[in-house]
């Protein structure tokens, strides 16, 4: 097997030749030979056990953590804890693995793509065939409309084909004998004989669904869950083998250091951790769905919060993906807009050119008069000649009418001078480097048809969409770089760049190969795109970015965008882009326009923030929880909470804080990053100075209150409780905590919470009750302390950057 590139470089001859074919194709049996030997010409998949993939959630870090509590539980006879730990591991697996069946859509949607009929010569008859049974050496027939159901090499015939989906290219692009048509490109005109070269995944398209299978980017969201759990555990493991070794040495019982064990772990694993964050991010999700964002991969709201470099597909995204004149030029005689007159008179609105209809549109929008104008005949673009002709009657005269390539209409006129002819090459000049197509339009005498003259040239680009270059603009503001990839020319690219405010420092994608890692990413630090870009291009400068530690944003609406779009931590599907992109994406925007990645991109932060507070409370209430027990133990003698008082409080502390999610927060004006070394030291002094509190009130409990122990454990349960709702308060608001006003959600959850364990611990429900005065002195010494402890966290965020 050769690659579709390989075969770029051969004549017809020499690839029937390579192949085994002829212009009268292959046989039946030898197309069934080569159906086993090179597959069937369709997307394979390894098809996994549902039931095995489920099952594989129960498998790792947290879960092991998870289990070992539930185990150890069921030993202690303390049923209702292990079966609320094991419906809550229940339900992050069912989580994880909805969101691992939805990842599998892209290639589904690829695979349609090749569910198309092929015109094949068997046998020497021509037939239809499915293109899943096209083989490589086939002889087939293309034409206007058809998708091209394999890589081709063109024998005969010429052709214009639409790639933008494909490879990214604005432009049509005319094809003769020789040259290498890609799968899934359109025939926009003309028709070919082909010989199928590459079929299925060896093609460019397969190619490109290859790599949306591998394409997955790093998963932050597991990373933070992983690292909270282990500095949580290395905390807790340390407490855990002091205490215990203290109780052997005082003779306690293995039930007692076991319970301790237990204790120790559901207050140290972030058990609602996987349910808090897809709520965190749910609420997100439907933040921006009213705002015109469908969010496909829940992990990618709070992932967008830390991207800092954004890269943008041009045609379809940041342009319009639609040709449209933007200059003309006239000569001798003529006017601009006579140049656009006689080039509308000579197109052909139904016949669905792009270029015909770029010319009418743009005639109508400047009110040009066609009533002067009446077309007799009309001949189409014809790639093999490159131009477009019309007999028109103008006042009464007949005239004949040619636009298309600009070499093959100045090669048609008749007496072009030499100030003239210095004039079009100095425009056709100034296009090129604008990045513009030159359609040249000429028209003959009316006593002579054959007598033609030079009218004037158009030029003809797919200009930026209007809210483009504002887009940018904020992007740069929120501290994002922008980086262009686009399939297009160097200097299209440069052009667009320019014009939305990206920069014009535009290099191609083949300046990347032939460098070391290093050498890459520095030219693509200092580059403001990539041009002349093939999918596994955007893919692998995506990777290199994030393999540097950079977080990515991808845009795009074609195929060639899909294996980036799925590799960014956030793929942004435009509302016009294909269904594979938009399976690919993270989200999806479904209004015109690119202004909803600015709401993406803020709402992402906002998420971020509610997270950042979840996770610093729970950390905080950990080192709290461990250093009080641990103290408590040496001072005590015993566990200073009961098993029952310990699972009230996790509720207290992991569920009730989920109203966290809707908290009133602010997007920050820079890319977040999850820096859990400074996020686990700040907690860890908070929680040092929150479990001295705590002491404190043992102090109260035993000296002025004279509880007996049971009773004594009741005051400890409600002030971690207390102190609980008091530092959501606190850790909620990175200055003091009346800068900002709480979500009413918040606020009403926590005012019940102190109402309802006020309650509790009056009635005696669940516990042993103690005196509501006795109540109302801690919930005014943990208000006291609340004050006192928010001056030291403003010190602390604000020397740790937080």
């Amino acid at each position: 097997m050769k690659s579709t590139f390989e075969y770029k470089k051969m004549s017809s001859n020499e690839i029937m030749k390579f192949l085994e074919t002829s212009e009268n194709g292959i046989s039946t049996e030898e197309a069934n030979n080569r159906v086993k030997k090179f597959g069937y010409n369709q997307v394979e998949e390894i098809k996994k056990n549902l039931f095995i993939e489920f099952f594989k959630r129960y498998w790792g870090p947290m879960p092991w953590l998870l289990e070992l509590a539930i185990v150890l539980t069921i030993i202690l006879k303390h049923y209702t804890e292990s079966i609320i730990i094991s419906i809550l591991l229940t339900v992050n697996a069912i989580i994880g693995f909805l969101q691992s069946s939805n990842s599998k859509k892209a290639v589904e949607l690829l695979k349609k793509k090749l569910e198309i009929k092929a015109k094949v010569l068997r046998d020497g008859n021509w037939v239809l065939k499915d293109a899943r049974e096209v083989v490589p050496g086939d002889i087939i027939i293309v034409k206007l409309g058809d998708l091209i159901p394999a890589d081709v090499s063109i024998i005969s015939g010429e052709i214009s084909v639409d790639e933008s989906a494909l490879t990214g290219e604005s432009l049509p692009k005319n094809l003769k004998s020789t040259d290498v048509i890609y799968s899934s490109s359109v025939v926009k005109a003309g028709e070919a004989r082909c010989i199928v070269i590459n079929t299925g995944i060896n093609t460019y398209f397969g190619k490109t669904v290859e790599l949306v299978k591998i394409a997955k980017p790093k998963s932050k969201q597991e990373e933070l869950m992983l690292s909270i759990v282990k500095y949580m555990m290395y905390l807790g493991i340390i407490a855990s083998v002091i205490v215990s070794a203290y109780a052997i040495y005082l003779h306690k019982d293995i039930l007692l250091i076991l319970s301790f064990i237990v204790v120790f772990l559901i207050g140290a694993i972030p058990v609602a951790l996987p349910a808090v964050l897809t709520i965190v991010q749910a609420v997100g999700a439907t933040e921006l769905s009213r705002k015109g964002v469908l969010v496909t991969k829940l992990d990618s709201i709070e992932d967008a919060a830390s991207i800092d470099i954004f890269c943008f597909d041009k045609t379809g995204t940041i342009t319009q993906n639609r040709l449209t004149v933007v200059d003309s030029v006239p000569f001798k005689e003529y006017t601009k807009e006579d140049v656009t007159e006689i080039a509308a008179a000579a197109s052909k609105e139904e016949g669905m050119d792009a270029i015909d209809i770029s010319i009418i549109n743009y005639a109508r929008t400047n009110n040009f008069n066609f009533d002067k104008y009446e077309q007799l005949e009309y001949t189409p673009f014809n790639p093999s000649i490159k131009r477009t002709e019309a007999m028109v009657k103008v006042n009464g005269n007949n005239h004949r009418i040619i636009k298309g390539a600009a070499q093959t209409i100045i090669g048609i006129c008749n007496k072009i001078d030499k100030i003239t002819m210095e004039k079009i090459e100095a425009s056709i000049n100034e296009f090129s480097q604008r990045g513009l197509r030159t359609i040249a339009v000429a028209i003959s005498d009316p006593d002579d048809i054959n007598m033609i003259k030079i009218v004037g040239l158009l030029g003809i680009a797919d200009p930026p969409r209007e809210d483009s270059k504002i887009m940018i603009e904020e992007i740069k503001r929120l501290g994002i770089k922008s980086l262009m990839l686009t399939g297009d020319s160097v200097a299209i690219a440069r052009e667009i760049a320019e014009q939305v405010g990206i920069g014009n420092r535009i290099k191609k994608a083949g300046d990347l190969n032939n460098l070391n890692h290093n050498e890459q990413l520095e030219l693509i630090r200092n580059s403001d795109g990539f041009a002349e870009v093939y999918p596994e291009d955007k893919y692998k400068i995506v990777k290199l970015l994030q393999e540097n530690g950079h977080v990515v944003g991808m845009t795009g609406d074609g195929v060639n965008d899909s294996p980036a779009l799925k590799q960014a931590e956030l793929g942004t599907a435009v509302s016009s882009a294909t269904d594979v992109a938009k399976a690919s994406a993270s989200i999806v925007l479904t209004k015109p326009g690119l202004s909803e990645i600015i709401d993406a991109v803020k709402v992402s932060r906002k998420t971020y923030q509610r997270m950042l507070t979840w996770v610093i409370n729970k950390i905080t209430k950990v080192v709290e929880v461990v250093v009080l027990f641990t103290v408590g133990f040496f001072w005590l003698h015993d566990i200073a909470i009961s098993l029952l008082g310990m699972s009230l409080l996790v509720f207290a502390n992991d569920f009730v804080t989920m109203s966290i999610a809707t908290d009133n927060v602010k997007a920050t004006d820079e890319p977040n990053e999850w820096d859990i070394k400074n996020i686990t030291i700040s907690s860890l002094i908070l929680g040092v100075f929150f479990a001295l509190e705590d002491l404190f009130i043992i102090f109260i409990g035993i000296n002025y209150f004279h509880l007996e122990f049971e009773k004594l454990r009741t005051l400890v349960m409600l002030s971690l409780v207390f102190n609980t709702q008091f530092r959501m308060l606190i850790v909620r608001e990175r200055k003091h905590f009346w800068s900002s006003i709480p979500n009413k959600n918040l606020l009403i959850v926590n005012i019940t919470t102190i109402i309802g364990f006020i309650l509790i611990g009056t009635i005696g429900a669940f516990i042993p009750n103690i005196l509501i005065n006795q109540i109302f002195i801690l919930l005014g010494i943990t208000m006291c302390f609340m004050i006192v402890i928010d001056f030291l966290k403003y010190n602390i965020f604000k020397k740790f950057k937080i």
